[in-house]
């Protein structure tokens, strides 16, 4: 089982995750930044004052309330990894293990502290130069998510986030900046990162009712409109520009054959996964997008306009994260799974992570095989790891053989699907350096096949470290993923 000689192995991270540097050279806030810790079974919360000065805490910013930093909360965003300040030696790591492609993600508030603004900060524009020049030195190709989780919260605060048509302009406005500034050192873009998580999360709570879906698919309709754009605007500033969607793509299964299991399996993956995935590969919404609507009486601001830049801006290959898979069910059931964005039914045939996410890499062959008939377009698997507790031995080294385990099986069934037909072009390993987790706030959540000195309660040297998992993909690099054995450290 081959995998292609141009096939881009990488890494891939995002800048709210492991920049740090928040209130560095002109950057402006963002909801990360006033976003506290979190853990397994306790939610992040963001923090903010009342139009009286009260400091409150909350899962959102109420009405006439504006986010702030408060003095006696931390939060781990704003320093993370600090990638800020030693990306070259992060680059020079990546290197060293072979990588052809680093996904990274530019912060939107650091170009556009506010969003808003007719001229970009330079500051901000500088810094992204500078760490594209360095790849370009290392022979690494940038895959850049011009929004991953980043929006500038003055954006959220004044205008509503994506509930205003008129982010689609701010968002044009940006990245034209971004497709016009780095011409010629950046050809490979992702629009909106996991776009498909607006409308897949509410499903994990429980009390959305039809003004959250209402809002949701509004969002959604922007951000297709937004993206479509984006794409025509990168094809005619450089027409080696290539820009792709980005799902965040579980695969779901009928836990019985009960028809109505079958049935409800089917519905979510319209949904969840293929709902955004049709609109921003085919150019126009679904037939069964109106039925999703009509379940919560949706009534969608579109425009003729609208539905023209779908068709026009299509995108020119599709991106997905992968992590784990879940059962859908429609009885009552005794086993649930009930971890860090996993929910539902628990999968009796499949292991679980500590933070109750499924280890089950035939349904990555399965995502794979479906998408690529889907859409007929070349995939890339963006976001694939396992985050787990690493531990350094007396020595100072990480034995992370549970982490090498999971990234062999999945890379195996990468392979599988490749040698079913699946025109598979990439994978950037999630996330290649130890990194702040989104979903909990955490470093003892790690991902990285280098590990950060940096610890929960954010102490800690910020030291890199590679681990066994960093040798062994140096290996599986280098034989393009034929060489998949055991590791050994150096």
């Amino acid at each position: 089982m081959q995998f292609p000689a141009d096939f881009y192995w990488g890494g891939a991270t995002a800048a709210n995750q492991c920049e740090g540097a928040y209130d560095v050279d002109g950057r402006g806030l963002t909801m990360k930044d006033i976003t506290t810790m979190g853990g397994l079974n306790q939610r992040r919360q963001v923090t903010y004052l009342q139009a009286d000065g009260t400091p409150g805490k909350g899962d959102s910013i109420p009405a006439g309330a504006h986010g702030v930093v408060l003095p006696d909360d931390y939060y781990p965003n704003q320093t993370s990894i600090d990638f800020y300040h030693r990306y070259q030696e992060d680059v020079a790591l990546f290197a060293e293990m072979g990588f052809k492609m680093y996904r990274m993600s530019i912060s939107w508030s650091r170009i556009f502290p506010r969003g808003d603004e007719n001229e970009p900060n330079q500051a901000g524009l500088d810094f992204y130069r500078q760490v594209f020049e360095t790849l370009k030195k290392y022979e690494i190709e940038p895959l850049v998510t011009i929004s991953h989780f980043d929006m500038p919260l003055y954006l959220e605060e004044t205008y509503g986030g994506w509930n205003d048509r008129r982010m689609i302009g701010f968002y044009q406005h940006y990245a034209e900046t971004l497709f016009t500034a780095y011409r010629g050192l950046v050809k490979h873009w992702i629009t909106f990162n996991e776009i498909n998580n607006t409308i897949m999360f509410l499903a994990l709570r429980a009390k959305a009712g039809d003004a959250d879906y209402q809002r949701a698919y509004q969002q959604l309709h922007y951000q297709f409109v937004a993206s479509a754009l984006a794409v025509q605007q990168a094809h005619a500033i450089d027409g080696e520009n290539k820009v792709g969607c980005m799902i965040c793509g579980i695969t779901s299964y009928p836990l019985t054959c009960d028809p109505a299991d079958v049935l409800q399996n089917r519905y979510v993956w319209e949904q969840n996964i293929y709902y955004c995935g049709d609109v921003q590969c085919q150019g126009q919404y679904p037939t069964y997008a109106r039925r999703l609507w009509n379940e919560h009486q949706v009534d969608l601001d579109i425009t003729d306009s609208d539905l023209e830049a779908l068709k026009a801006g299509t995108v020119d290959w599709y991106t997905f994260s992968y992590y784990m898979s879940t059962a859908v069910i429609t009885h009552e059931v005794s086993v649930t799974v009930g971890g860090n964005f996993s929910m539902g039914a628990r999968n009796p045939y499949l292991k679980y992570s500590e933070w109750e996410w499924a280890d089950d890499p035939a349904g990555l062959q399965y995502y794979l095989e479906l998408m690529n008939d889907r859409y007929h377009l070349p995939l890339m698997v963006v976001e694939n790891g396992l985050g787990a507790k690493d531990y350094l031995t007396v020595d100072g080294q990480i034995h992370d053989v549970y982490r090498i385990s999971y990234l062999r099986k999945h890379i195996q069934a990468m392979a599988t699907a490749i040698h079913h037909g699946v025109k598979l072009i990439g994978y950037t390993s999630w996330g290649c350096i130890d990194l702040v987790s989104a979903g909990t706030g955490q470093m003892s959540k790690r991902y990285g096949l280098i590990y950060v000195d940096r610890q929960d309660d954010g102490s800690g040297t910020l030291a890199r470290i590679p681990k066994d998992s960093f040798y062994w993909y140096q290996r599986v690099i280098a034989s393009n993923g034929q060489d998949l054995g055991p590791s050994a450290s150096n």
